[in-house]
């Protein structure tokens, strides 16, 4: 039996998977976002933790047998976020999430000070990042940054609350901008940049490597006789190619979660910062990926739900099968935007609106609006060399398939839904506590899962979009200049 975690956003997640892989329970609970002041975004560790036992707590009173029998713990996270220990390992203030915009100074004063930065960690500095937080406490915190002696990333600092250790994997490490992807290294010249050294960080390993073991208290807790390894893990898109199989170069997914991504695994590092492309180490030895990512796709229907006061799956059912664009355009902007923009303080807008706009017309346009922004990450990805031909599609959206259908005709590519698409981040997670535990390879472990269905790009549909996506890009150009005037 293999246990994987996910921690995300919205949610940490648990799932039990046994020896043949099938899914024996799963259990989730929700968190809550505080967003003190406009583009800041924060979450208490302590949060993260509580759901976690919840969560585990709720597979044991639903499984206690085969929880017991665990072998394999797999961790699966929210990247970028940084936790901030003094020298007892106390938290000293909340997480500064992935999608917080408040360090975009600090991004440029980064690039000034490290031109190597972008050949290094292959990134452009990017608010989200942690390094560029670290700075900005650096500036407005000082304090807090005089007793900061460790950094870790979210999951990783649930590793230590599980284990004891302080272990990242090179994932998730990629996303930090103190990383040499190439090298799968820290880098003391980008440490340094934002006054840190080596001391501060976790020990690096491969997401599928054992990292620390269970402390006997949980295991007890559990009911579980011996305390089961860890694995390095993954961050959340990384497990979720893990889940998926996508472990050969060529292999791409769609994700349609809080966050949209568009990936491609590589067999080697290919860095694309001119397009704000992301390129990262995968979670397995010896690949890497590239990625566009949006900020706010799932959430932006979160958003429109909230606005609407109508459930999300009501708002859905509403659309009829999308046959033409709707008359609406949607920038899905809320918390700024990475690929293709890097820009923190762009936000979202609806525009097109007449008397006759209707609900159900605000809400494919939503669809199409982070629609949009994945084909502008998938033109990113083709300027660096990389063309994706089809894809999956995970994610909470992937149920959907109105918006799967609109997201391939924006595309222009097929996208295959498969079974248990949502799963994501915690199946990878659990795959990689299985080869933790086992010593197995891969290939042997990362099969693909079934494609349910298969959604061509509708030919009149994926025309309209052709014809909408200049307008779409317009408004980008338009409203940037706008943002932070009186």
């Amino acid at each position: 039996m293999f246990l994987g975690l996910d921690f995300g956003t919205s949610s940490v997640k648990a799932l039990l998977v046994d020896g043949e892989q099938r899914v024996l329970a799963d259990a989730a609970e929700a968190l809550d976002v505080s967003r003190p002041r406009p583009g800041w975004s924060e979450q208490d560790p302590e949060a993260w933790w509580r759901a976690m036992l919840a969560a585990v707590d709720a597979l044991k009173a639903a499984r206690p047998r085969e929880l017991a029998a665990v072998r394999g713990i797999g961790l699966s996270g929210q990247m970028h976020g940084a936790v901030l220990l003094d020298r007892s390992g106390a938290v000293l203030r909340p997480c500064i999430l992935w999608n917080d915009t408040r360090a975009t100074d600090e991004c440029r004063e980064l690039e000034a000070a490290v031109p190597s930065l972008h050949a290094t960690a292959g990134n452009l500095a990017m608010p989200g990042f942690a390094a560029p937080k670290l700075l900005w406490v650096r500036r407005h915190e000082p304090d807090i940054f005089a007793r900061t002696a460790r950094v870790l990333m979210p999951k990783a600092w649930v590793r230590f609350r599980l284990t004891g250790e302080m272990i990242e994997d090179m994932s998730d490490a990629s996303g930090t901008l103190w990383l040499d992807i190439g090298r799968r290294d820290w880098s003391d010249e980008l440490l340094g940049a934002t006054g840190l050294g080596r001391a501060a960080m976790p020990r690096l390993v491969e997401g599928d490597a054992p990292a620390g073991a269970l402390r006997p208290e949980l295991a007890a807790r559990w009911g579980m006789a011996r305390p089961p390894v860890l694995a390095g893990g993954a961050g959340d898109n990384a497990a979720g190619a893990v889940g998926l199989g996508a472990i050969r170069a060529g292999d791409a997914f769609v994700s349609l979660g809080t966050s949209g991504v568009l990936w491609a695994t590589t067999d080697r590092h290919v860095p694309w910062p001119r397009g704000a492309v992301h390129s990262f180490c995968h979670a397995l030895p010896r690949t890497w990926h590239q990625m566009g990512v949006t900020l706010s796709a799932a959430a932006s229907l979160a958003w429109w739900s909230g606005v609407t006061g109508r459930s999300e799956s009501d708002l859905l059912a509403e659309l009829p099968a999308p046959r033409a664009a709707s008359p609406a355009v949607f920038l899905p902007y809320l918390s700024g935007e990475r690929t293709p923009h890097n820009d923190g303080a762009v936000r979202g807008a609806f525009a097109g609106l007449s008397h006759d706009t209707g609900r159900a017309a605000l809400t494919q346009a939503v669809l199409e609006g982070v629609a949009f922004s994945l084909r502008d990450c998938l033109d990113a990805l083709a300027a660096s060399g990389t063309a994706i031909r089809e894809a999956a599609a995970i994610g909470g959206g992937s149920r959907s398939r109105a918006w799967v259908a609109i997201a391939a005709a924006a595309l222009g590519v097929p996208l295959h839904r498969v079974a248990s698409g949502e799963l994501g981040g915690a199946f990878g997670a659990a795959r990689l506590g299985r080869m933790a535990a086992t010593g197995e390879a891969p290939e042997a472990v990362c099969a693909p899962p079934a494609r349910v269905e298969t959604v061509e790009p509708d030919p009149a549909l994926a025309e309209a979009y052709a014809a909408r996506l200049p307008r779409y890009r317009a408004l980008y150009r338009a409203l940037s200049p706008l943002e932070g005037t009186p």
